[in-house]
């Protein structure tokens, strides 16, 4: 039987977003471009792509709604009196506390949202509920995927998050988040993955039972499904970036006491399934212990880890133990994140042995007009000298936000990589800043592979070939327009080293791309 189309069809076929996409999208191999004298206006050719389709569909929905938004909602800010405002958490939603609304009507608020933000369900106020949710739509334009320059395309992602909170008194708390990600037509290898489309998921649904320790301290239980965050996110993030992000499901216990916070989970991850309900993976157990405050009054800050991770299909189940230091001194014009892990294991019939290093140093003009940051850093995740020896040298990254700190073409993951890299920051206008980083990559080791920021293994290496990966520069300019809504612009280039010449395509990579996150 013929299938009708629906209304909704016809709007999604108007703006090449297919509902139907449960059909694989298959790579699209595009002439070869012309070398020689004609390669220098190459580079143009990703702009002239996206131009043109940006004068289609795409881009005109995505540049309404970023004005939609910013006409609707620029007004929206204003402090209201007694009463100071909680920032947004944009990643865990559940980390923030509307409390502060309490005994005031919504004439005295200055917010929209706010009537959302608090809604009391009894007299005493001890009983209390909130809304809230975020909206973010990201267009990108790549040139030569993958050093490839069959591999061209321009993609819009959408994802909308939406959440409720309920406090039952001081000491039982209800949260759930549901999520929707989608993403038009990706002609790139691949297609629609797992990181782009997850049609309709429950993100979040846990219970915290809050229990009073001591004069100051308190314990909080967690169970459920839930998303992880610690440290820097290098080891343990919920991948932001990410159109569809990570979540987990088990238990998490916060112990908070003094200047200090220890946590412990035991979790299995949930892998996305784009057109059906995601399930635990008991295959693939994920645990820890996680410390973190200050010893002093020095400014210092202390973290201390131990994480546990098993994959069953792999056979590869590993521990890692790490620390990190950071803080500012000098009137805050010196910061410095110094963070260190060592891990050991088993990987089929070998042992594992292997460490990382994550490290930034920066200084503040704070005197100085727009306020300029430099800053340097060094990233190194260990390879594996000798495939034949019996053990197993290459880092796992674990579930890193690798995305922030090894290039944002996410070609480089956390393994078998050398990577210092150099930047600065500043700010022309009171809400917009302007970053420039430049990062050099090389491998570890020779007969060990190039992985990417998912922990594949990009290109495998051998002996012989060069340890010289390439370079990559990453500008980006962020506008905060008001507490609910930013902007993003950026711009990446990755200029191919000799180890990409030698083991396949190796045409340098532009990436493209704008983002409007709105957030209530």
């Amino acid at each position: 039987m013929q299938h009708e189309s629906t209304p909704i069809e016809h709007v999604a076929q108007f703006i090449n977003w297919s509902p139907d996409i449960k059909s694989k999208s298959m790579p699209i191999r595009r002439p070869a471009y012309p070398t020689g004298p004609g390669e220098s206006g190459k580079r143009g050719e990703m702009f002239k792509q996206i131009a043109g389709k940006a004068a289609t569909r795409k881009f005109i929905i995505f540049v309404g709604l970023t004005a939609l938004f910013l006409f609707d909602h620029g007004n929206l800010v204003a402090e209201s009196d007694g009463f100071k405002r909680p920032r947004y958490s944009y990643v865990l939603r559940q980390n923030e506390d509307w409390s502060g609304l309490a005994g005031f009507d919504d004439s005295q608020t200055k917010d929209f949202f706010d009537p959302v933000k608090y809604i009391p369900l009894s007299d005493d106020d001890k009983f209390w509920m909130s809304f809230g949710g975020q909206v973010r739509l990201r267009l990108e334009g790549w040139n030569n995927f993958d050093f490839n320059r069959e591999f061209d395309d321009t993609i819009l992602l959408t994802r909308i998050r939406l959440h409720t909170d309920i406090h039952a008194g001081k000491y039982l708390r209800l949260f759930a988040e549901m999520k929707s990600a989608f993403s038009t037509d990706r002609d790139l290898p691949g297609g629609r993955r797992t990181l782009d489309v997850d049609e309709l998921a429950l993100q979040q649904a846990f219970a915290d039972i809050i229990l009073p320790m001591g004069d100051s301290g308190k314990l909080t239980l967690r169970p459920g499904r839930q998303m992880l965050l610690y440290g820097r996110q290098r080891l343990v993030s919920p991948l932001d970036w990410s159109n569809t992000m990570r979540t987990w499901q088990g238990f998490q216990g916060f112990l908070d006491f003094d200047q200090w916070k220890i946590s412990g989970f035991w979790t299995q991850f949930v892998p996305v399934k784009k057109y059906e309900h995601n399930e635990a993976d008991a295959d693939e157990p994920f645990g820890g212990i996680y410390a973190t405050g200050m010893p002093g009054t020095a400014g210092i800050v202390l973290d201390g880890y131990w994480l546990y991770r098993k994959r069953k299909l792999l056979d590869d189940e590993r521990q890692t133990i790490g620390g990190r230091i950071f803080g500012t001194f000098g009137q805050k014009r010196l910061d410095y994140d110094f963070e260190a892990a060592y891990q050991t294991g088993d990987s089929g019939d070998k042992d594992v042995r292997a460490f990382m290093v994550g490290s930034q140093f920066g200084y503040r003009f704070i005197e100085t007009r727009f306020k300029p940051r430099v800053y340097v850093g060094f990233d190194y995740g260990s390879g594996d000298k000798d495939p034949n020896d019996g053990k197993v040298g290459t880092f796992d990254q674990t579930y890193p936000l690798g995305h922030l700190y090894l290039g944002y073409i996410d070609v480089v993951g956390r393994q078998n990589i050398i990577s210092p890299n150099v930047g600065f920051t500043l700010s022309p206008l009171k809400n917009l800043t302007f970053e420039a980083t430049g990062l050099f990559f090389w491998r570890a080791r020779e007969d060990d592979a190039l992985y990417n920021a998912g922990s594949a293994a990009l290109r495998q290496g051998a002996p012989g070939t060069s340890l010289e990966v390439g370079q990559e520069i990453d500008i980006l300019l962020k506008y905060t327009y008001n507490i609910h809504t930013g902007l993003l612009l950026g711009y990446s280039h990755f200029f191919p080293g000799d180890f990409i010449r030698q083991t396949g395509p190796d045409d340098p990579i532009d990436f493209l791309y704008t983002s409007l996150e709105f957030t209530f």
